[in-house]
């Protein structure tokens, strides 16, 4: 699981510095560009650059070992940092709401035309970073990537509105110059969607939902395939971080002796190690059959 770990890291990085270069760009073309939705773009990559240097913290400390006052590890540290990202996505779409809403209240000059290409090369962007971290968090099993993941998809439709108000705002003139700042509006109200949608994945992990049906399914296939494995009964996963723990019933001959069903389940569990890098550990208990 290290090389998860570091594909993790390395990701992170890469989201930081593309948030910081978008973040600039973004705030100086809106300043001069006159466009309110650009800034308020810039304000959400700002705050995509704090919320990847959270999710660089949560995984080094996620992928702490297991320690005297945490036998389980410490990867309950990622669905907390993702918590924490959904609260800085609430605070910059709370922020680009109430500016949106004091800018269109407020005369102003139209964007100008070369802010709808900074904002379509910026989509691009962002949307290639949507794809690049969110894959890598499918490959890795990592809850506050994918998180992060997230966070590049929201920018992009963010800037996707900023550049449908903008165009609006020059091709239908005087009277539109509101459009890009509406634009903002409606994308503040998307990034609370997304907010959500985050959150309620990192909430069921936290609270070790059932979740996990596949991977049950393919712990009973390995199981029962063990010789002395009469069958599975209970079986329980919980996911820490970018690894699984698991409790598993498994029915023995009730005849063997407590030596032998030692065996079958130390025989069980070294398989499912073995063909399932992903869990951390598992705990059998023996039922006679």
């Amino acid at each position: 699981m290290n090389s998860n770990f570091d594909e993790a890291v390395k990701t992170t990085y890469l989201s930081i510095l593309g948030n910081i270069f978008l973040a600039i760009a973004k705030g100086i073309t809106g300043i001069f560009g006159n466009s309110y939705a650009l800034i308020a773009d810039a304000i959400e990559s700002t705050t995509d650059v704090f919320s990847s240097i959270l999710v660089l913290l949560g995984i080094r400390y996620a992928n702490k070992p297991a320690d005297d006052n945490h036998p389980y590890g410490h990867g309950k540290a990622e669905p907390l940092i993702t918590f924490a990202i959904v609260g800085f996505l609430v605070v910059s779409a709370t922020i680009i709401a109430y500016e949106s809403i004091a800018h269109i209240r407020t005369p102003h000059e139209a964007p100008k035309s070369y802010t709808l290409i900074v904002l379509g090369i910026i989509i691009i962007i962002k949307e290639v970073f949507y794809r690049i971290v969110s894959k890598k968090s499918e490959e890795i099993n990592s809850t506050v990537l994918k998180a992060d993941a997230w966070h590049h998809r929201s920018d992009a439709i963010t800037s996707l509105m900023a550049f449908i108000g903008i165009s609006i705002a020059l091709f239908m003139g005087k009277g539109y110059e509101t459009a890009d700042d509406w634009a903002a509006l409606f994308a503040s109200g998307f990034i609370l969607y997304n907010a959500y949608l985050i959150m309620r994945p990192a909430l069921g992990e936290v609270m070790d939902e059932h979740m996990y049906d596949d991977l049950i399914e393919e712990i009973r296939k390995y199981s029962e395939n063990i010789p002395g494995v009469q069958e599975t009964e209970k079986c329980f996963v919980r996911k820490a971080g970018m690894t699984y723990h698991v409790d598993l019933h498994i029915g023995v001959t009730r005849t063997i002796t407590v030596e032998e069903g030692h065996d079958i389940s130390h025989n069980v569990k070294n398989e499912i190690l073995l063909k399932m890098p992903q869990i951390a550990d598992v705990l059998i208990h023996i039922e006679p059959v």
